[in-house]
């Protein structure tokens, strides 16, 4: 992947429960699988829980915390990976991006220094839409996307079309993302194998030995990660991170 400059690819919300790390699990998956290299910051303080899945490519830091903050920051130009993705725990997105401007990072992206993409993932009542006003001005010079979560059946039942509309034209430029639901028996698997997706489809431990998953639910696996690799295939999302242009 050709890039001309680091770049920070946050994925949170301020409501909890709509499936953050999942996201965030799915991307990392997603880029390794093409080729990305990219490293990971897991906000889950001092616990972790994208660590749990991604343990060689993830940190666990503290983002209120000064000293994490500028071991992801002034680390942007000297890091291998020139992508960096923050899984922001639930209740810390505002708080992040107020402190991404006020310690100068948004003032370098509008510079053309770094690049800037939100994943802002969305619960199914009309609170977490509220939540679109509240972090657009901190992307006016980055990239904003809109993600909708059925992972865990969330039905997005409080969504009035007309209110949901109302507040994504406010998102000028945003993308809308959808993820699919996942058969609940081969989530739950995943998780007690504590591996990535790709990993659980490989038949493989967090050791890289053969494991003995179910072949039906590692196929459920492997065509919900398919589904979610065409959904980001559909917004282009590898070129929007490595600040290529992109036909809309």
């Amino acid at each position: 992947m050709s890039r001309t400059k680091p770049t920070i690819l946050l994925i949170g919300a301020d409501k909890g429960g709509v499936g953050k790390t999942t996201i965030a699990r799915t991307v990392l998956d997603y880029l390794k699988g093409n080729g990305v290299a990219a490293r990971a910051f897991d906000s889950e303080y001092p616990r972790g829980t994208l660590k749990r899945f991604h343990p060689n490519v993830t940190e666990i830091v503290d983002l209120t915390s000064t000293p994490d903050q500028i071991k992801i920051i002034d680390t942007l130009d000297t890091a291998e990976e020139k992508l960096t993705v923050v899984d922001i725990r639930a209740g810390l997105l505002r708080r992040t991006l107020q402190a991404f401007k006020d310690n100068g990072f948004f003032k370098a992206v509008a510079e053309g220094d770094y690049g800037f993409h939100l994943f802002h993932i969305l619960g199914p009542s009309v609170s977490s839409l509220e939540e679109i006003v509240e972090v657009l001005p901190y992307c006016k010079d980055g990239a904003y996307y809109v993600v909708k979560n059925f992972v865990n059946e969330a039905s997005f039942f409080e969504w009035d079309r007309a209110v949901y509309d109302n507040y994504f034209k406010k998102a000028k430029g945003a993308l809308e993302i959808s993820i699919p639901k996942l058969n609940e028996m081969a989530c739950e698997q995943v998780e007690l194998a504590g591996v990535p997706f790709s990993t659980f489809i490989k038949n493989k431990d967090a050791r890289g030995h053969n494991a003995n998953y179910s072949l039906v639910l590692r196929g459920y696996v492997r065509t919900w990660c398919n589904l979610v690799g065409d959904e980001y295939d559909r917004i282009s999302l590898i070129d929007r991170l490595a600040g290529r242009a992109v036909r809309d």
